[in-house]
């Protein structure tokens, strides 16, 4: 009999996959185990609010809306994409149309569309550690190579790394804001300061350098707007989903909006074509319909910044040292012991699921998600209080 066998790469990817779902699953077996009272979940960003009710209205008129449910062009709807545009062009004042927009399943399959669309064989894509820990493997999809670049300690930029890093064959950079695991929101300042950069790299190097830049956790910020770079920067992509913003993780919708300015006008086109060749066809379409009704409505963030005060104060009590975030729901705090994975033992112990930092290509730090309830927060604190009281 011959044997079945798995593709190379599926089997060593796997090995490299994500701790967020592996720390997800064993939160699940303890919760069977102990009750779900008693374990403090940390680990998967999860959104937990459910979505607004105007976006429940969308779905219930457009269901049944005549011919809503046949194909149509891969880019998604136009009267859908114009919507988005003239939202984008109120909100960030450049010149999207229709033609600029396409939908997508979610951000996910916005950056595989768009590293399909861009990538030759071999040719680099530079990733910002620390990261979210699946952009190696889109990259690796479309047979192109990560190179991982450190940042500063706060999480800002580390032009020096950038520059060493940076080459001819460079393509594409990832650039995650907010960021997911630090919660780090790149300033107008920081953003114009990189958009310079790869100006002055792509005249020296004669080559185009495109931004990927992934928003999906955009309208999750405390005290602060976030901008992105597609803002001041030609070769650009924005990379969009309403997983966050409406809580419909689920739902895997989005777009990526191509700034008009990029360099070849082509890419507007092979957009769509790359989504119906990597079998995605296209978007949702009572979905598109539903959140073209709703741009700019939003779940109450002021859930999310109330969990994060609280997860500060606790944390900074405690003795933990971290950077406070400025959006999403999450914390990146350093280890209280210099191997993680030994703390994220300890805590998985105390029932407290945590994500070791060397998921997000950074050791030594460890991610709390707070996409939970207050007490099931203010109970992991409790317990993370006595975790660094015993190392």
């Amino acid at each position: 009999m011959l044997a079945i066998a798995v593709a190379r790469y599926m089997e060593e990817a796997e090995k490299e996959s994500s701790w967020i779902r592996r720390m997800f699953e064993q939160g699940l077996k303890l919760k069977q185990e102990y009750g779900a009272e008693n374990v403090a979940d940390f680990s998967i960003g999860n959104p937990d609010l459910e979505p607004p009710p105007e976006f429940i209205e969308a779905l219930k008129k457009h269901a049944s809306d005549k011919g809503i449910h046949r194909y149509m062009p891969n880019a998604g709807f136009v009267d859908v994409r114009a919507k988005v545009a003239a939202w984008l062009r109120k909100e960030y004042k450049i010149d999207f149309g229709y033609e600029h927009v396409t939908m997508t399943i979610g951000a996910a399959g916005a950056m595989n569309i768009v590293l399909k669309t861009i990538l030759n064989r071999g040719e680099e894509v530079i990733i910002f550690e620390p990261y979210f820990c699946e952009y190696k493997f889109y990259v690796e999809n479309h047979y192109g190579k990560p190179v991982v670049v450190k940042t500063t300690d706060n999480f800002e930029f580390d032009f020096d790394s950038l520059n060493e890093k940076i080459n001819k064959k460079t393509r594409a950079i990832i650039v995650n804001s907010p960021n997911n695991p630090t919660g780090k929101v790149y300033s107008d300042r920081e953003l114009k300061k990189l958009s310079k950069f790869l100006e002055e790299k792509q005249n020296e190097l004669g080559s185009t350098i495109y931004v990927l830049s992934d928003e999906p956790y955009r309208e999750i910020v405390f005290d602060c707007k976030s901008q992105s770079i597609t803002s001041f920067y030609n070769n650009s992509f924005m990379v969009y989903s309403w997983s966050k913003s409406l809580g419909v993780a689920g739902e895997r919708i989005g777009y990526v909006a191509t700034n008009p300015e990029i360099d070849d006008k082509r890419i507007f086109e092979k957009l769509a074509f790359s989504t119906r060749i990597l079998g995605f066809v296209n978007a949702p379409a009572l979905l598109q319909k539903a959140v073209a009704d709703v741009l700019g409505i939003k779940v109450d963030v002021n859930i999310y910044k109330k969990r994060k005060e609280i997860i500060s104060k606790g944390l900074r009590k405690a003795g933990y040292e971290f950077f406070e975030p400025q959006g999403t729901f999450y914390f990146f705090p350093k280890s209280p012991i210099p191997d993680e994975l030994e703390f994220i033992r300890k805590a998985s112990e105390k029932l407290v699921l945590l994500t070791p930092g060397i998921g997000f290509g950074r050791k030594g730090h460890f991610r709390i998600s707070y996409t939970v309830g207050e007490r099931t927060i203010e109970l992991g604190l409790e317990r993370m209080q006595e975790l660094i009281n015993g190392v």
